[in-house]
């Protein structure tokens, strides 16, 4: 009995420390894996990890987890998920019904129920919760275009090698300053993009970009008085490049704010109305996953 009675103390005693722990663990399974200093292969490397160590996280940001890292300047440093396996540590609870199920079956003892209910109520107000954040992979939204007025659809879809597709389909209208003449475009812009080095805060996500592709313009002018010049329509395809940042916070996981700047070199189809040229534009993607 009293053997028994010490191995539950020592559960007991230790259970503190175990609902205090981050409720997520990283497990490396190569032979040494880099702790950086960002979540960045360009970032100093502040210690190496060896195979079956076992590491626990802070947060997952994606293709990289922040893990208590003692050596580093901050505490923390920063491992690329290929190196190993991410997985949830054991919460407070289950760690007891495995240390009392590996006992044997205790005498009786009068146990009051009201102090036992109390008990189980105060650990689970003080258990850590951890939800991660969800990672950008396909994003859909609107843009905004500046040099050339215009509003439209985007969509980005990002892997985990930092190369993404984007898709962008707006309308703008182009005016004449003299004459009632004017142009409306649609386009179509399909896209590569590739992001640079990510800037990762407790309070800020910031991802930079640059990019590149076509785009396909469907363009009809107006004279204004169709009743004397018909309209008129024109198709043409250029080239565009661009580069610019997408920025998430904390307080909205999932919508992403971007801001770019580019260069479009394009065909003038109607004297007077330029379709290419510098422009920039801000755009919002909403991850559905």
């Amino acid at each position: 009995m009293i053997r028994h009675t010490s191995v539950v103390a020592i559960v007991l005693c230790l259970a503190p420390s175990w609902a205090s722990a981050q409720s997520s663990e990283f497990t490396v399974n190569v032979q040494s894996a880099a702790v950086r200093k960002a979540p960045s292969t360009g970032s100093p490397v502040v210690g190496q990890a060896p195979r079956g160590a076992i590491l626990d996280v802070t947060r997952d940001i994606g293709a990289w987890v922040k893990v208590a890292w003692p050596e580093a300047p901050e505490g923390v440093g920063y491992v690329h998920q290929s190196m190993g396996k991410l997985s949830q540590r054991a919460t407070r609870e289950e760690r007891l019904a495995t240390a009392f199920a590996s006992l044997p079956p205790p005498e009786p003892v009068a146990v009051p129920e009201p102090a036992a209910a109390a008990s189980l109520d105060a650990s689970a107000s003080t258990r850590t919760i951890y939800v991660p954040p969800p990672t950008h992979v396909v994003g859909l939204g609107g843009q905004m275009s500046g040099a050339t007025p215009g509003f439209g659809f985007t969509s980005r879809i990002w892997s985990r090698k930092r190369i993404g597709v984007q898709l962008d389909l707006s309308r703008s209208t182009l005016s004449s300053a003299t004459s009632p003449e004017r142009v409306r475009s649609t386009q179509f812009a399909p896209s590569v993009v590739y992001a640079l080095t990510d800037y990762v805060t407790d309070n800020v996500w910031l991802r930079p970009y640059v990019g590149g592709g076509g785009a396909l313009t469907r363009s009809k002018f107006s004279t204004g008085t169709p009743e004397v010049s018909p309209s008129a329509s024109e198709s043409s395809f250029g080239w565009r490049t661009f580069g610019g940042a997408e920025v998430t916070i904390p307080s909205v996981p999932r919508f992403a704010v971007s801001a770019d700047v580019g260069y479009q070199w394009s065909q003038q189809p109607f004297a007077g109305f330029e379709l290419g040229g510098l422009g920039f534009s801000i755009s919002g993607h909403w991850y559905v996953k």
